[in-house]
């Protein structure tokens, strides 16, 4: 998320920034005629429950398979849909997202399934599929999430406080993140709802399948491999210094995956530090990597990156290898990372990304 948003997660405390059977969780009348596909491994296994799951705040016992699921935050409910569950209650997407204030490769998920009659444009997205919606613009919604009556919720990847966490657990029992706030792995999120819904076998499977595809299509671009970077948000002419993501992180992480590698400059920087750490714009000649990733609201934003007479000086910028976009799904797709905006991004941000590469080769 860019810069203002984890300040806004900040004040409020919260550390930020298929087809369907009896035993799957969907909508009222939801259903997956047309997609055989999933028809095999979207129910819920009854004798895994009951099971328990481990989290930050301790352990939540779920005695039976969930037939109505609820999300907070970002990636719950991509992960609780790629295992071929639709929720019945889940966030609008209301940074980042579409004209449905979802996201693309979830409505793309969606029609898929059959769950509705299109990808994009008028029959798609969570409202056509029966899902309801609420806003957490101002924190967590536990009305919209009461009224969506759940057996669980599903907050794997977010920023619940203790006092959320037992609020939300009036209602149902609720899996929290494990340690971190807004640190969750993809990978642990997607094993721990796996859990939760008896899916662990299809989530380790759907955790493979996806690393898989990320090494496959981060092997066209070879120039980007072992390739140091730094993932910051960069304020031009600002004077208030700079954000840059530790591997607590799902945004480095990602590179990362890639194959690329932390800057040993902020790998020695990161040890006490959470998900992202302040460096003052007057040390940015020191943040010396490879490549520099950011995000920017607009073209003139990257230019007045360059131009900065601060943060000009960081080494990645001097010599052109700058990745600085301004499409907001798709830094929502690599920060809020999960199975189903991992393969959407790939497409977008790898050419990006290895035109870095090349320019950094031609620096040296």
């Amino acid at each position: 998320m860019p810069r203002f948003r984890l300040q806004g997660v900040i004040a409020t405390a919260a550390v930020a920034l298929l087809s369907l059977s009896a035993c799957s969780t969907g909508p009222a009348g939801s259903t997956t005629e047309g997609s055989s596909d999933n028809t095999q491994t979207a129910s819920s296994n009854p004798e895994a429950f009951p099971v328990t799951v481990e989290h930050k705040f301790g352990k939540t016992t779920i005695d039976e398979p969930p037939e109505r699921v609820a999300t907070v935050s970002w990636v719950n409910a991509d992960v609780s849909l790629a295992l071929g569950v639709v929720p019945v209650g889940m966030p609008l997407q209301e940074w980042g997202g579409n004209k449905n204030q979802s996201t693309p490769w979830f409505d793309a998920k969606l029609a898929e399934m059959g769950i509705t009659e299109a990808a994009t444009g008028e029959g798609s997205g969570p409202e056509a599929a029966g899902i309801a919606t609420y806003s957490e613009t101002d924190g967590i919604n536990y009305e919209g999430i009461a009224k969506a009556t759940p057996d669980v919720i599903l907050a794997a990847y977010s920023g619940l406080t203790k006092e959320d966490y037992d609020k939300l657990s009036k209602i149902a029992p609720v899996v929290a993140y494990p340690k971190v706030a807004y640190g969750t792995p993809w990978q642990k999120t997607t094993k721990m709802i796996g859990k939760a819904l008896g899916k662990s076998g299809q989530a380790e499977k759907l955790v493979k399948d996806t690393e898989k595809l990320v090494q496959t299509e981060a092997a066209k671009y070879p120039a980007i491999e072992g390739k140091t970077f730094i993932y910051g948000n960069l304020e031009p002419n600002s004077g208030t210094g700079m954000n840059i993501y530790t591997s607590r992180d799902n945004r480095p992480r990602f590179l990362t995956s890639l194959g690329m590698e932390m800057a040993p400059v902020i790998e020695k920087a990161e040890k006490k530090s959470g998900f992202y750490l302040q460096w003052s714009a007057e040390r940015a000649d020191e943040l010396k990597s490879d490549i520099f990733v950011t995000w920017v609201p607009n073209d003139k934003s990257k230019k007045a990156i360059k131009t900065d007479p601060l943060l000009g000086q960081i080494p990645a910028i001097e010599d052109g290898a700058l990745v600085a976009d301004s499409d907001n799904t798709l830094t929502l797709a690599i920060s809020a990372a999960s199975p189903l905006s991992l393969p959407w991004a790939l497409d977008e941000f790898l050419p990006q990304l290895g035109e870095a590469a090349k320019a950094a080769e031609k620096a040296k």
